[in-house]
């Protein structure tokens, strides 16, 4: 699991649309901090609040010229149901083969609801050059991140023009 000042695996997957359009984290690295939050799947009560709460502070995101994404194992067609239907101004990221899982090592079964290979819920801030500067991986997965943790690294990289 990539760890803060570590270099955050790239990677290439689909956006959670109908349009299977091709997303490319390296496409990202350079217009400022990034936050990939991974969740477990779509529409699970924990997921949706995490990501409505995301919503809710997505300007303070922009503020700091940071770019949010999503991830989950979801199929895109799921993922764009799940962004129109909560209103989400940031993309989800498909990763159904979940390769992107694995390279942050965070799969885990949660066999109670039938999901076995998906996202542990976790944050990580990149720096523009793709450095972690700040990681947070749930102990449970309904475990949701301290949102204002989150905002602060964001904005500690945009303050110091990173």
């Amino acid at each position: 699991m990539p760890s803060t000042g570590d270099h955050a695996p790239t990677f290439d997957a689909t956006l959670g649309t109908s349009d299977h359009d091709d997303f490319s984290l390296a496409d990202h690295l350079g217009d400022g901090p990034i936050v990939l939050a991974f969740f477990p799947g779509a529409y699970t009560p924990p997921c949706s609040n995490e990501m409505v709460a995301l919503q809710e502070r997505i300007d303070e995101f922009h503020d700091a010229d940071a770019t949010l994404f999503g991830i989950s194992a979801d199929s895109p067609f799921c993922q764009g149901a799940f962004r129109e239907e909560y209103g989400l101004a940031f993309d989800l990221v498909s990763d159904t083969s979940g390769d992107v899982i694995r390279a942050y090592d965070l799969e885990i079964d949660i066999p109670d609801l039938g999901l076995y290979g998906v996202a542990n819920r976790a944050v990580f801030v990149l720096e523009e050059d793709g450095e972690v500067r700040y990681e947070w991986v749930a102990d449970d997965p309904t475990q949701e991140p301290e949102y204002e943790e989150v905002i602060e690294a964001v904005e500690e990289l945009y303050s110091a023009g990173i």
